[in-house]
């Protein structure tokens, strides 16, 4: 006898909550129940397995409005039952509540694991519901520009179609549910669209080892407006530039290659699940790169069918097919397929992807030159660093000299011996400062002290 696996329970007896399981299977891929079976897969057999027969396939009729086959069988004189259910379309409940396998346990749907079944069992998609109170007079006519320019340049729209307004671009675009606009346009035009969905941001920090929070930002708007900020954000203050020279001219290098982390923060945006009210997040260490997005795999996806040749399954289509109009992506299901060719194609190496609880990571590990190539512009840098000192107010000065003197100097403390400065300027010049990489901080708020950069 096979062992419990995600098709396959076993029971002792049968007792009514196990309809439960039954439930379960018919929201998932189908499966059987066996009762008069032990765990291990003995049969122990059961007692009335012929009333039981009847007495089931009436239960589940009545109970969910469901058919099934109950067999009967038999080994070693012992008599158990085999209760088959097949997959079911559409979705069923149990005394109002819904069931589903995952793996080799039974779970209740609550939430937003919820709404994304009735969803799937539906034909809908999360971008795709409709938005009451959304008018296209609402959204940004700075982002409609944005992606009429990309979409001309793509060649992926009629020229015709870009030249109508707002409202015939969304209708082009299928971002209307009847007469209702979609999750979806919320998200790519609207100036706020954590209005209408919440967590719709990305907050990005820059860490040390021992999980110690340095700096960190918050990055809103929609998501045209996201991927500009985040690009920019992510290559001017989170990732050192190494700068070396090839004659006179100056050429900066990213730890890791640009068209890669652009592939890589587009492929986060559309396939988040949004119902899930947790921001993306993008972690930045020393010598990686983590995005955390809360996505969901299609069922029965793992990271290797994410890894291989697989076919498009965005988790939010209407939001995929407009980045793909806009030229943002190139073809639905290539995602990670152009984050590794684009790594490799720069020679560096293939990041690292996993699949958890908490969604989909993906870490990209830093790869600098040569020391000797970093240090050959130390003196340069010094310099930049003297001529940047020059520029900074009176506040920053008195809190640099005051904290070289007292680096476990607090907020407060600061607010109180600087003169004229509020709690808010504390807060804005300590940021500059370690924006102009002139202080950091390190350690934590309590145990943790700031350090000049010489």
């Amino acid at each position: 006898m096979n062992t419990e696996s995600q098709n396959i329970e076993f029971k002792e007896s049968w007792r009514d909550e196990y309809q439960k399981w039954i439930c379960g299977f018919a929201n998932a891929q189908g499966g059987i129940l066996y009762v008069g079976i032990k765990d291990n897969g003995e049969v122990c057999g059961v007692q009335d397995a012929k009333k039981l027969m009847e007495d089931i396939p009436n239960k589940m009729r009545d109970m969910m409005g469901i058919l099934l086959d109950v067999n009967l069988k038999e080994k070693d004189g012992k008599a158990y039952l085999e209760i088959v259910t097949e997959a079911y379309p559409y979705p069923v409940s149990f005394r109002g509540k819904y069931y589903q396998r995952s793996g080799a346990t039974n779970q209740e749907l609550k939430g937003a694991a919820l709404d994304r079944f009735m969803l799937r069992k539906q034909g809908k998609t999360w971008d795709g519901v409709p938005v009451p109170y959304l008018k296209a007079e609402d959204l940004d006519n700075a982002t409609f520009d944005l992606f009429r320019k990309y979409a001309k340049r793509s060649g992926r729209m009629e020229e015709a179609d870009l030249m109508d307004d707002n409202h015939g671009l969304l209708e082009k675009l299928r971002l209307y549910e009847g007469s209702y606009l979609k999750r979806a346009a919320a998200l790519l035009f609207h100036p706020d669209p954590e209005k209408y969905v919440t967590g719709a941001f990305v907050k990005v920090g820059f860490f040390r080892e021992g999980m110690d929070l340095v700096y960190q930002d918050e990055v809103h708007g929609n998501l045209f407006q996201q991927i500009m900020k985040l690009m920019d954000l992510l290559c001017t203050k989170y990732m050192k530039a190494i700068i070396t020279y090839e004659g006179i001219q100056r050429i900066e290098t990213l730890p890791m290659p640009h068209e890669a982390l652009r592939e890589a923060l587009l492929n986060a945006c559309i396939n988040k699940d949004y119902a899930e009210p947790s921001p993306i997040q993008i972690r930045v260490y020393e010598n990686k790169l983590e995005i955390i997005n809360g996505g969901v795999l299609p069922e029965g996806w793992t990271v290797e069918t994410l890894l291989s040749s697989h076919r498009s399954m965005p988790y939010n289509p209407d939001i995929a097919n407009t980045f793909f109009r806009a030229g943002e992506i190139e073809a639905w299901g290539r995602g990670i397929e152009r984050i590794i060719t684009a790594c490799k194609k720069d020679g560096f190496s293939t990041p690292e992807f996993r699949y958890d609880a908490s969604g989909i990571w993906t870490t990209f590990k830093f790869e600098y030159p040569e020391r000797a190539t970093i240090q050959s512009d130390q003196k340069t840098t010094q310099k930049t660093i003297q001529k940047t000192i020059q520029k900074l107010t009176e506040q920053q000065q008195a809190i640099l000299v005051y904290l070289n003197e007292h680096p476990n100097a607090t907020r407060k403390e600061l607010c109180e011996k600087i003169p004229g400065v509020t709690m808010g300027g504390v807060i804005h010049n300590l940021s500059r400062l370690q924006e102009l990489g002139l202080l950091k901080r390190i350690g934590g708020r309590k145990q943790g002290y700031w350090q000049i950069i010489e």
